[in-house]
């Protein structure tokens, strides 16, 4: 290819698009939506941006623009947008968000993923002028598959930044929801105290106003199943798809595979545990795959008193890379709580054994701030904990200096701390090492 080629390949607009909308997807899982906006609001003018995932427990709305709307955004809601979205199409109509009717534009990806855009209202993005804009309906929704496809991979991967970002969502959201409802429980059950009196006159107007009072009672106890039902997977079906994920992974191995399932039908985990329990299981089994000799692999998950234990043994040639495995599992068990267990036997075999807690751990500011850095960010501040400089940091990972110097400066500003010391010495805390990210 010519200079001259390159140079037109690099002008090309089309070009330059692609390498915008690769910011949309390199960076903190939570604020996907935020970047995704960022990058339509040229050729797509809105007001908000939801996108609407089952694949986050956390947080299953990722959510930019209006606060007066994307506040008030309910799962109902989405859930009603999504039941009238073709996958084969945009969706053009109406439909409550935010408590209120408004336009809406709504995308249905092959994973399930909704993409909902609320039109700016003084300048409404018509077909013809997106046309215009060079950005057809269909170039939107590739764009979205992309973005749901991401959203998927880092949430089956079960990275430590969205694993740490996911159990605190959930323990806020248990939090706000146990207050809200034992509060307007209390309330409810008082108005049906006085409506139920028996020196109470008008026994129309009290019998309507205690049916209403009851109803509310109902709807306000669903919401804790709603929410149940959002952040927590079955304990059986988490392990059957355990099973439908590794086939791929053992499909090759000349091995027996047994599979115990767990006792307990009515115990359900956090969703959070879930997809790390079912990482931590792909990455040991990738890892018993590389011994010479591997005839036999036996995988289990038990819940004992307040741990999912999940138990992986093999009959192999006992060569199993212990060190590498908890080097490799150890943010994400250390985001949970966890902790990694490798025993392994020359001719006989190896054991791996993570106990995650199910309840959730006590708050741990420093690692939720650690968990908003990116993944080149992680991987500056593990050096940052051994106290390298910038030039030394920039020869190792094989990029310009001022380039290093631009990671420190975002990595000082999102943890809060004046100094490369002090970033340095919350990495040492939480275990963050050079390998990191």
């Amino acid at each position: 290819m010519s200079d001259e080629t390159i140079e037109t390949a690099v002008d090309d607009p089309a070009i330059r698009q692609w390498q915008q909308f690769r910011a949309v997807i390199d960076g903190p899982l939570p604020e996907i939506a935020a970047r995704f906006s960022r990058f339509l609001t040229p050729m797509w003018p809105h007001d908000a941006l939801v996108i609407f995932t089952r694949e986050c427990t956390g947080r299953p709305r990722k959510v930019a623009g209006d606060p007066s709307i994307v506040d008030r955004v309910t799962i109902d809601e989405l859930e009603a947008i999504k039941e009238q979205t073709d996958r084969a199409t945009m969706t053009r109509t109406d439909a409550v968000v935010g408590g209120s009717p408004r336009p809406i534009r709504a995308v249905l990806d092959e994973t399930g993923t909704l993409l909902v855009v609320m039109p700016r209202t003084a300048v409404r993005p018509t077909r013809t002028a997106a046309l215009s804009a060079g950005v057809s309906e269909a170039m939107l929704r590739a764009w979205f598959a992309i973005v749901a496809t991401s959203i998927k991979q880092q949430v089956s991967q079960a990275s430590p930044d969205y694993l740490a970002e996911s159990r605190a969502a959930s323990s806020e959201r248990a939090r706000t929801i146990t207050q809200l409802t034992d509060s307007h429980e209390d309330t409810l059950t008082a108005i049906l105290g006085t409506l139920r009196a028996r020196d109470l006159d008008d026994r129309t107007a009290r019998t309507v106003a205690a049916d209403a009072a009851s109803s509310a009672l109902i709807a306000l106890r669903g919401v804790g199943d709603t929410d149940r039902r959002l952040a927590t997977e079955p304990l059986a079906v988490a392990f059957g798809r355990l099973q439908g994920e590794l086939e791929p992974v053992l499909r090759d191995l000349a091995a027996d595979v047994e599979y115990v399932a767990p006792t307990g039908e009515n115990l359900s985990l956090p969703g959070e545990i879930a997809h790390a329990a079912r990482a931590v299981v792909r990455a040991v089994a990738v890892a018993f795959g590389t011994q010479r000799q591997l005839t036999r692999l036996r995988i289990s998950w038990e819940c004992h008193a307040d741990d999912l234990v999940v138990d992986i043994r093999d009959q192999g040639d006992g060569e199993l890379d212990g060190e590498g495995l908890e080097r490799q599992l150890s943010g994400r068990l250390r985001a949970l709580d966890g902790r990694l267990d490798v025993e392994s036997l020359p001719g006989w075999g190896s054991r791996v054994v993570a106990r995650i807690p199910l309840a959730t751990p006590t708050a741990r500011p420093d690692e939720d701030l650690i968990s908003g850095l990116n993944p080149r960010e992680l991987e500056v501040l593990g050096h940052l904990a051994l106290g390298q400089r910038n030039k030394q940091i920039a020869t190792e990972l094989g990029v310009s200096e001022s380039t290093i110097k631009f990671h420190v400066t975002a990595i000082l500003q999102k943890l809060r701390v004046s100094n490369r010391g002090e970033a340095g010495l919350l990495a040492v805390r939480a275990g963050i090492g050079p390998t990191a990210g």
